[in-house]
């Protein structure tokens, strides 16, 4: 019997038999409108069908000029984008797999001069008013979105996903927040999900019985104005009447102020909006949002919360995530540590998508990792983020490595990381990274910092020792009230009650996080978690907001964050997370100065000067976060020896530079 036996379920569908109750969901990689975009999509999800997925979705493609996401053209419109496509589809099928074309009309979230949506209304996350589409407009978009479907069968896709989630168009339909209209299609529930059901209703006629159609819902939407649970069922029922598939769950509009697949989320912290779906339709019904281990999964499964399980960047982290569930290998899973840094961040940019703990996702075609013909004696120096992904992959290449750490365990600055409120997740990443670097063979010399003469009998250096915190030039810097944050986020010291954190980076916040969540405990369950973000299970409360809204928050500490720089508070902060840092610290009153010149500390506190006027603030801890500096026990000048991570250039806290450079440089040696 498999280790999670409800997980490895075959699922029939109508003419499909799918082998598990994984699906690897959908994601924008940013390679869809890439000259080289097709083969390498077709490259990157290949990886994940040969790993076990039963079904994958693709990334949105859009129906029509209007409903693109951005300027450049990412459609299935013609017959020359279904010939484009067929690379993909073809590489899963010979790896036995099943792919979905996911077809997105952006509406009114397009970041283009055509934008269109039910009703000229703003989004809060975009500069532009829509058009108001007209009637004639919204038929030619279903005929749009049915021609996608077609043309999706010809390229050999398996089905589509009609994207009707986090805020799109059809969502915009929908929901009376973005839906004024007083014709056919708006008004009335029936009106507003006529769009919805008409394109579902319609792909069903025009493609083969075994087509698959997945409906993204909204199973939450998140914002005022949205639809209630009540209707969200009778909206379910309605999809599956028009010839739905299957109907996978979304959370959360997109301009929606609670996280929903942020750290700050339990896992799987939203399956009980999935399950009131299922228990008022018959076809199978996805769970999805933070779902990154099998036994989250096998969870929620047999709890009868859904019938299959969406994992998009838990594949991203580990393409085998599927087949090491099925083998019982917990351990070798890479654990998605849901930070966005290189997934969603990088797509916002402009920048394909990757992993942080995955530096090969997006990169298949390009980061190769070939066996070596001649065996190296490799010695790494540090066991942080770069050294434990240059150790491993150099390893498995098959050379001989040695790795020395010097404090008593491997992780670095990960190990900082996971005592913060919400990055728990970053020991899944330590934990994995030292089994494989067991099961690769690798000597791990903990306790052990290296010496020169070590070093002399390996043919390879790889200097990865990481950073320290700089200690600012400032008068009374080493009075007893002054801490580093290493200090404080290893438990060496407690703070105060009134504490003043000198910098406002990406550490800054977490030493503020660590210290409010030290007192009030928030969000570490579901339960707590809608409580704290003011969400309500209630089926009759439209977009399932809590009357009162947030929970009040509450901190023994009272906390003021400095900076220099006169730039915004956060501003450094992850793009699609940021704003959960900043809120958190908002509601709990968290003091932000900036433009500061520090003066002196002494025993009265942290003298500074803003805007040309003194104030000293009185404080009991004075935590320095103000940036670091590397580590470099060892300097040389030789073609054997080299500098990766944080050793190499110490700017913030960056282990996505870290674990990139440490693979490319295995894949090098």
């Amino acid at each position: 019997m498999p280790a999670y036996p409800h997980l490895f379920r075959p699922l029939e569908l109508p003419g499909v038999t799918l082998p598990n109750r994984i699906l690897m969901g959908s994601m924008h990689t940013g390679l869809e409108a890439r000259p080289d975009g097709m083969t390498r999509l077709a490259a990157f999800y290949a990886e994940r069908a040969r790993g076990g997925a039963a079904l994958i979705v693709t990334g949105g493609f859009s129906p029509n000029d209007a409903g693109e996401l951005g300027p450049h053209r990412v459609q299935m419109s013609s017959e020359a984008d279904a010939q484009r496509h067929r690379v993909i589809p073809q590489a899963v099928h010979d790896t036995g797999g099943r792919i979905v074309l996911q077809v997105l009309h952006s509406g009114r979230y397009g970041f283009h001069q055509n934008i269109v949506a039910p009703s000229p209304l703003k989004s809060g996350i975009n500069p532009q008013v829509p058009r108001e589409m007209a009637a004639d407009e919204i038929k030619q978009t279903i005929v749009d979105f049915v021609r996608a479907a077609v043309l999706a069968q010809t390229a050999g896709y398996d089905g589509v996903e009609v994207m009707a989630s986090e805020g799109y168009l059809i969502t915009q339909f929908l929901a009376p927040r973005t839906n004024q209209r007083q014709d056919d299609w708006g008004g009335s529930l029936e009106n507003r999900m006529r769009l919805a059901c008409e394109i579902v209703r319609q792909i069903r006629t025009a493609t083969a019985p075994q087509f698959i159609i997945i409906y993204r819902i909204s199973a939450l939407d998140l914002v005022e104005g949205g639809l209630s649970g009540a209707e969200t069922v009778q909206l379910a029922q309605a999809i599956e009447r028009a010839g739905a598939t299957l109907i996978n769950t979304g959370i959360g509009w997109h301009e929606a102020r609670i996280p929903t697949i942020a750290q700050a989320v339990p896992r799987a912290g939203f399956s009980w909006a999935t399950r009131r779906i299922k228990e008022c339709v018959k076809i199978p019904v996805i769970a999805s949002n933070r779902i990154n281990a099998p036994e989250s999964a096998e969870e929620l499964l047999a709890r009868g919360d859904a019938d299959m399980v969406s994992l998009a960047r838990a594949m991203l982290s580990d393409a085998e995530f599927a087949n090491k569930a099925k083998a019982g290998d917990r351990a070798g899973i890479n654990i998605c540590i849901a930070c966005n840094q290189a997934c969603l961040d990088h797509y916002f940019i402009g920048q394909p998508a990757s992993c942080v703990v995955n530096p090969r996702a997006g990169r298949e075609t390009t980061l190769l990792f070939k066996k070596t013909l001649t065996r190296k004696k490799i010695a790494i120096v540090g066991g942080g983020p770069a050294g434990l992904s240059c150790a491993a992959l150099a390893a498995e290449r098959g050379h001989e490595v040695v790795l020395f750490e010097k404090a008593a365990q491997l992780g670095g600055q990960f190990n900082l990381a996971k005592r913060i409120p919400g990055k728990q997740e970053f020991a899944e990443s330590v934990a994995y990274y030292a089994e494989r670097l067991r099961r690769a063979g690798v000597k791990v010399l903990l306790n052990h910092p290296a010496s020169a003469l070590e070093l002399e009998r390996f043919d390879e250096v790889v200097l990865a020792s990481g950073v320290e915190p700089r200690k600012p030039a400032i008068p009374g810097i080493d009075h007893q009230s002054v801490v580093s944050y290493v200090d404080l986020l290893s438990g060496r010291v407690r703070a105060g009650n009134k504490v003043v954190i000198i910098g406002a980076g990406g550490i800054g916040f977490d030493v503020a996080l660590y210290l409010l969540e030290r007192s009030s405990r928030a969000a570490l369950e579901a339960v707590e978690f809608n409580r704290h973000w003011g969400i309500t299970q209630d089926l009759a409360v439209a977009g399932g907001l809590a009357s009162g809204g947030m929970e009040q928050a509450h901190s023994e500490f009272q906390i003021t964050m400095l900076k220099r720089s006169a730039t915004p508070f956060g501003n450094t902060l992850g793009r699609t997370t940021g704003w959960v840092h900043r809120t958190e610290l908002a509601r709990h009153g968290v003091r932000m100065l900036k433009a500061v010149q520090f003066l002196k500390i002494d025993d009265a506190g942290v003298h500074i000067a803003v805007d040309g006027k003194e104030l000293c603030l009185q404080a009991d801890t004075t935590v320095v976060c103000a940036g670091q500096d590397s580590v470099r026990p060892f300097s040389r000048e030789s073609t054997n020896f080299h500098s990766i991570g944080g050793a190499k250039e110490a700017v913030e806290l960056d282990a996505k530079r870290a674990m990139l450079e440490g693979a490319e440089l295995a894949a090098r040696l």
